[in-house]
């Protein structure tokens, strides 16, 4: 698995010019010049807890002695509907075997084809941070190859354990980038960490610090985290897509090069950062620059602590509040008229809970007895835990074909268990509503931890987000939407680890309670539907999984929402039913085998609807 596109050949190349952009007369004075009118130095906001931006200088260093790049060759056609702007130029570079470019497309220089060519183009180009260090991508074997960073780690085909294979090609990835380095050291450059698929230098400019990451987009998949999810292949990568999806970069290196100046743009322009060495850490960096204005301006909430569990008495298991897994056997009134099988989704339900929900911060104060009950029966509980006991469902007229109100809950005996206070509101709302109808005196309340501060802190957030996931839906752009995606899912989902965010700076990160309320925010918005969904159309669901929802349904039953709007529930999937199908569901004997009976469904129609 030597790398994870196609048709890279190794040794030198001809040169062409990026996104067919001619050469200039004079190639290197003139962008020499184009550069430095681009490169400016952030405002200084900008730069804290990242780096301090270091201006080009008014005499700048020796000119790079790098080849010119020949004339362009066309390329395809596919990008032209989405053209890459400048707003990561300045910020990074794409480097392939035949020359450099900023991710707009200017050419640079010729072949760097050397660590001396390398350390002399990043001192000239004088990047600049934007959310996270400043970038320099090579892209393509080759171009790594150039600079004696190439391995050969076998076939994943050829091994049994694909974790030891990826173990390995990383050691010997680090071992070939180390034995390298000396030259940049001897430069002035520092190495942050162990090198490996991101070489990370630093180097001391006066008073101030210039950092920039070597990113190596040949062995990407040799950085292992649940982010990338890596399994029988390698998942999704971050900025460079998915293989198993599509959305990976071309085969190609020019076009590979093209795609990927283009995403940096993006990405610059609808999230303001780059993007970071993982979905997560790019949302992580978008919350920081919002930090950093709000630091600056004084206005908005300013989170600067973590948010750890509270010392809990006999703390849950597992989550603190599970997401939605439940399934039951379709009885006759179900299959009747029955014609289609719909699962729907809530839009970006995680990120449409962030931005609604009220999140607490601060050191929490710890209450108990008749105190912890009287500050859940406010009106609007404080954000928080409260250990509640849940009563045996039984003794309810709760829906029988819904899951029960709390994953956790039995149906014939009660459960002592701390829940948030989303769950709270949610186990006292009307059972029309999706809830359980109880008094907080039916809970049993007995201790609480409350937060003395609550806000909507990631509201700005959400709100960035949401608008570069509607610019990616509207021009079908479906690699940049996939990794907005992964940006909300993996921040919310790393919330609550906190060896995630060890450094000084990233501890405000870790806040496992915000990640509990967004899940519980979204079990109880989908069960809230799930009710509407019955008292219109008579049909329950016969499955969920997190957020989303399986029916059997009859021709005419519309149970949609067509609103834009996120966290509405929209149709992900569907397929026909046959009546060899609808035979299979009724013959069904457990869970397991609805579940199977869904797949079979699935699988025999091939029908899907994003």
């Amino acid at each position: 698995m030597a790398s994870t596109r196609k048709g890279q050949r190794m040794g030198g190349g001809e040169q062409f010019a990026l996104f067919d952009v001619e050469r200039p007369a004079e190639p290197e004075t003139n962008a020499r010049v184009e550069a430095a009118s681009i490169l400016q130095p952030e405002a200084s906001a900008e730069a804290v807890d990242i780096v301090e931006a270091v201006p080009p200088s008014d005499t700048p260093p020796s000119e790079p002695q790098l080849e010119a790049p020949s004339t362009p060759e066309p390329g395809p056609s596919g990008w032209e509907s989405l053209p890459a702007g400048e707003d990561a130029d300045g910020h990074a570079i794409v480097i392939t075997a035949a020359a450099s470019y900023t991710p707009s497309g200017r050419v640079l220089t010729g072949s760097v084809d050397s660590i001396d060519k390398l350390d002399q183009l990043v001192r000239w180009a004088a990047l600049t941070p934007l959310g996270s260090p400043a970038q320099v991508w090579l892209v393509g074997v080759d171009a790594c190859a150039q600079l004696g960073w190439i391995i050969d780690p076998g076939s994943e085909d050829d091994v049994d354990d694909l974790e030891a294979l990826r173990v390995r090609a990383a050691d010997e990835l680090r071992q070939v980038i180390a034995a390298t380095l000396p030259p940049l050291i001897a430069q002035g450059w520092e190495l942050r960490g162990d090198p490996g698929h991101v070489v990370h230098l630093s180097r001391a400019i006066g008073k101030a610090t210039q950092m920039v990451d070597l990113v190596l987009e040949p062995y990407v998949w040799t950085y292992w985290n649940k982010d990338f999810g890596w399994g029988n292949r390698v998942g999704d990568m971050g900025i460079l897509g998915s293989p198993s999806a599509g959305t990976y970069l071309p085969d190609d290196d020019l076009p590979a090069a093209r795609e990927l100046g283009r995403r940096l743009a993006w990405c610059a322009k609808h999230l303001g950062v780059l993007p970071g060495p993982t979905p997560a850490r790019t949302g992580a960096a978008v919350v920081d620059k919002i930090r950093r204005e709000r630091t600056r301006t004084g206005k908005g909430i300013l989170v600067t602590t973590a948010g750890p569990v509270p010392p809990l008495d006999g703390p849950p298991r597992g989550d603190l509040e599970p997401a939605a897994g439940w399934a039951r056997v379709p009885d006759a009134e179900d299959l009747d008229h029955a014609r289609r099988l719909v699962t729907l989704d809530q839009r970006a339900a995680y990120l449409a809970s962030a931005g609604m929900l009220s999140f607490g911060y601060g050191r929490p104060r710890r209450v108990v007895g008749d105190a912890a009950v009287e500050e859940a029966s406010r009106t609007k509980p404080a954000f928080g835990l409260w250990r509640v006991t849940l009563p045996a469902a039984g003794q309810y007229s709760l829906p029988e074909k819904l899951p029960l109100p709390h994953p956790v809950m039995q149906f014939d005996a009660p459960v002592r268990t701390w829940v948030t206070t989303v769950s709270l509101e949610g186990l006292c709302a009307p059972v029309a509503d999706g809830g359980m109808g109880v008094d907080v005196d039916d809970l049993e309340v007995t201790e609480a931890w409350i937060y003395p501060e609550q806000g909507r802190a990631l509201d700005k957030w959400a709100s960035i987000l949401r608008a570069a996931r509607g610019v990616a839906v509207e021009t079908d752009d479906v690699a940049m939407k996939r990794f907005v995606g992964a940006c909300y899912k993996g921040y919310i989902g790393r919330m609550v680890n906190p060896e995630m965010w060890t450094a000084t700076r990233m501890q405000h990160h870790h806040q496992p309670l915000w990640r509990a309320a967004i899940i519980a925010h979204c079990r109880w918005r989908g069960r809230r539907v799930a009710m509407r969904i019955a008292r219109e159309t008579g049909r329950w669901p016969i499955r969920t999984m997190t957020d989303s929802w399986v029916y059997l349904l009859g021709e005419a039953d519309d149970v949609a929402d067509d609103s834009p709007a996120l966290g509405k529930m929209v149709v992900e999937k569907h397929a026909r039913l046959s009546d060899d199908l609808l035979a299979v569901f009724a013959a069904a004997q457990d869970t397991h085998e609805v579940k199977l009976a869904i797949d079979a469904a699935y699988g025999a129609c091939g029908e899907e609807d994003a």
